[in-house]
């Protein structure tokens, strides 16, 4: 069980990629240069001769908060150019997530269509991309390091949110089906600067957020974020906090190096929905929350980072992390039911209130090290990225017994703020230990000017082992249960082609594979340790457009994602393992804008149309040829803004999705909506203020959705905030 060296200036210059260099003379704008007499000649003058041409580069990636727009990511292994990835990425902007108010990833991802949400039985993110699972125990990444507990994530310290769509093994190792979604952080800047965010808002809302930046020394820096968020929020109480310092040194040189912490806790009251009424969502007031005061969500995130950037001399680079972190959830819920036989609600409808609860901890260890490099060889141009990752991860899981019986409440009566004594008991239920280990490789061969190709290959080790109670009494006695384990190994590839006309167009055909492990959800049973991984593949013809001289970028891609051996289980009562005979397919179309059109107006969009998303194969028959669930035709989400004056600034957007259900072959489906908000901006340096209405129509919809229960999306909700700059 788990529980139980110095640098001259001029080799700085030397080994300085255009990024970072691009970083500092945007630094160098706004914070005091060091003495003149302290540069040697050369370095001045290879400043006064390179600098300049990267400025408008420095604006665009460097200090991004300024811009819906984004031209690199940092999802894959470095970074790398948008165009150069044979893959689509959807990337949220510090800014768009400013602008919006978007205080957690889901609100973020929201802004990326193709993504939903399933109501998962713990209140936890169950996320969807393209149909397929991307669980909070898989494919969500910080900083492209793995983050697989079940925590509820801000964006406090981040500056951006990236997703890249489809089967991404190759990359990642197990999961990423549907894709991976990466939360890159903020990381400390050569420059003094700092930002304070005070917002209030509709039930009784309090958020605020500082980050500081302090320049330390020549390559040195220091910046640490936080936050403090409070509400009533109609009963289901939010009360959080969290704090990431970062401190950074060596910035630019030949060996760089980052040391950071990240910390996350919480007290909530969790909303757990409301069950269905007539085969769609309740017609209840997305305000009206029937928990009771005594129910709660608590938990965190405690994680380190330590990386090391090391700069060669003939341009390659070996960057190389660790990190460890522990996570923990303890929750109680109260189940939203309405008495069976129930068509139709009034004031008096009896709400019953069932117990869901259990508790998790999660204790991570990572290291992982990559190095790219781009050189010639054999009349060609190639650029390398390689790398080796190991894991070790423990998860243990605690349940309740002795559930006590809650009292029911009506449909009249919401928010009563009812409670009663917690008189469970809390027993072991089982614990997951893991080790895992990859390799990989991936070439980029410039064949001409306008023509590269892309090969990947790499190989993973996942076991693990898992043991489990029987029998938990009433008491919380726990009867030993047995031990399951089981070891993996799987290859991964990905290929593309990529056909570049110019510098601002970019054409790609990919295909990817993926694996999913019997234990990627921390646990096996009896039929799951002894079955093979999941096998996924995706297929993507696409294009990145940069329009407008480059000021406004745009992304389509048509994508085929299948997974071909889905786990079933064996209607045969003797079976030794589960049938990987399922299959389901999504393909489909998506459309991403994001820049500027005119000087003032800026412009983010992103859709999706699945026109297709079918079960080809199961043990169930009535399922073959239904959706899976959560995929709908189409969604969407639409954020512009305008530069009225040079202190006004108004912004207008939009989300939508089309109906869906929450599972194949269900006769329950939560109607399509669309969704508008309104923002408008002031600014009176060093003082701006902002105003956000969100959902301004007050529109009921179902925005995470599981068989018994939809979770209804935010109701009208009016924020102000204040925002001071030092």
């Amino acid at each position: 069980m788990t529980r139980r060296p110095t640098v001259t200036r001029t080799v700085r210059h030397a080994v300085l990629p255009l990024g970072a260099l691009a970083a500092g003379f945007a630094m160098a704008q706004t914070a005091p240069a060091p003495a003149a007499a302290s540069k040697p000649a050369e370095a001045v003058t290879e400043a006064t001769t390179v600098l300049p041409t990267v400025k408008l580069k420095a604006t665009a990636d460097v200090q991004g908060k300024d811009s819906l727009q984004a031209t690199t990511t940092r999802i894959g292994k470095g970074t790398q150019e948008l165009r150069d990835v044979p893959q689509s990425v959807t990337v949220v902007t510090e800014r768009l997530i400013d602008d919006r108010n978007l205080d957690t990833l889901k609100q973020a991802l929201h802004n990326a269509a193709g993504i939903t949400f399933q109501a998962a039985e713990g209140g936890e993110e169950d996320i969807r991309v393209r149909g397929f699972s991307l669980s909070g125990t898989g494919d969500l990444y910080v900083d492209g390091m793995r983050d697989p507990a079940l925590y509820d994530r801000d964006t406090f310290n981040n500056d951006r949110i990236e997703v890249l769509r489809g089967s991404a093994s190759m990359l990642f190792g197990r999961g990423s089906t549907g894709g991976v979604v990466n939360q890159a952080s903020k990381n400390p800047l050569l420059m003094n600067q700092g930002q304070v965010d005070v917002t209030v808002g509709s039930g009784e809302y309090l958020r605020t957020v500082a980050d500081v930046n302090v320049r330390t020394g020549d390559d040195s820096a220091f910046r640490v974020n936080a936050m403090l968020t409070q509400a009533d929020n109609y009963g289901a109480k939010i009360d959080k906090k969290g704090v990431a310092p970062s401190f950074r040194w060596g910035i630019g040189t030949a060996d760089e190096f980052l040391a950071s912490f990240y910390h996350l806790e919480y007290n909530n009251v969790p909303n757990y929905g409301i069950g269905w009424v007539n085969g769609t969502t309740a017609n209840i007031p997305a305000k009206n929350f029937y928990g009771m005061a005594s129910d709660y969500v608590v938990g965190g995130a405690d994680f380190a980072t330590l990386s090391h950037t090391h700069r060669f001399g003939d341009g390659g680079e070996l960057k190389t992390m660790a990190r460890t972190g522990r996570y923990t959830r303890d929750f109680w819920a109260s189940t939203i039911r309405f008495p069976t036989g129930t068509t139709s609600l009034t004031n008096s409808t009896v709400i019953n209130r069932g117990n869901q609860g259990r508790a998790h901890e999660y204790n991570t260890h990572y290291v992982q090290s990559d190095y790219t490099r781009t050189f010639n060889a054999l009349g060609f141009k190639h650029s390398l990225i390689a790398g080796a990752d190991f894991a070790i991860e423990g998860a243990d899981r605690d349940n309740y017994s002795s559930n006590p019986i809650k009292p029911t409440t009506t449909v009249g009566t919401p928010n009563d703020g009812a409670s009663i004594a917690d008189t469970r008991k809390r027993a072991w239920s089982r614990s997951f230990d893991s080790k895992a280990a990859g390799v990989y490789a991936q070439d980029m061969v410039e064949l001409s000017p306008t023509w590269k190709v892309v090969g990947g290959l790499r190989f993973d080790r996942f076991s693990g082992s898992n043991d489990f109670a029987a029998v938990t009494a009433t008491n919380g006695t726990v009867t030993p249960g047995g031990h399951y384990e089981r070891s993996d190994n799987m290859w991964s590839h990905r290929v593309g082609v990529m056909w570049q006309p110019d510098p601002l167009w970019s054409f790609h055909f990919s295909h990817g594979t993926s694996f999913n492990t019997s234990g990627d959800t921390y646990s096996y049973d009896a039929l799951g340790s002894k079955t093979p991984p999941e096998k996924s593949r995706n297929i993507e013809l696409g294009a990145k457009l940069d329009l407008l001289d480059g000021a406004l970028s745009s992304r389509v891609a048509l994508f085929h994602s299948e997974k071909f051996n889905e786990r079933n289980r064996d209607p045969d009562t003797a079976a030794a393992q589960y049938l990987l005979s399922g299959k389901r397919h999504a393909q489909g179309m998506e459309v991403d804008f994001a820049g500027k059109l005119t000087p003032q107006w800026e412009l983010y969009a992103s859709w999706a149309w699945t026109w297709t998303a079918t079960i080809d194969a199961s043990v169930t028959a009535s399922e073959v040829g239904t959706n899976p669930g959560l995929t709908p035709k189409h969604s969407g989400s639409v954020w512009s803004t305008y530069q009225i004056t040079p202190k006004l600034r108004v912004g207008a957007g939009a989300n939508g999705v089309s109906r869906q259900s929450p599972v194949g072959n269900t006769a329950v489906v939560a109607k399509g909506y669309v969704t508008a908000d309104l923002m408008a901006e002031y600014r009176l340096d060093p003082i701006t203020l902002k105003l956000n209405v969100t959902n301004v129509a007050d529109v009921l919809y179902g925005d995470q959705l599981y068989r018994g229960h939809a979770v209804a999306g935010a109701p009208r909700t009016v924020q102000l905030t204040v925002s001071t700059k030092f």
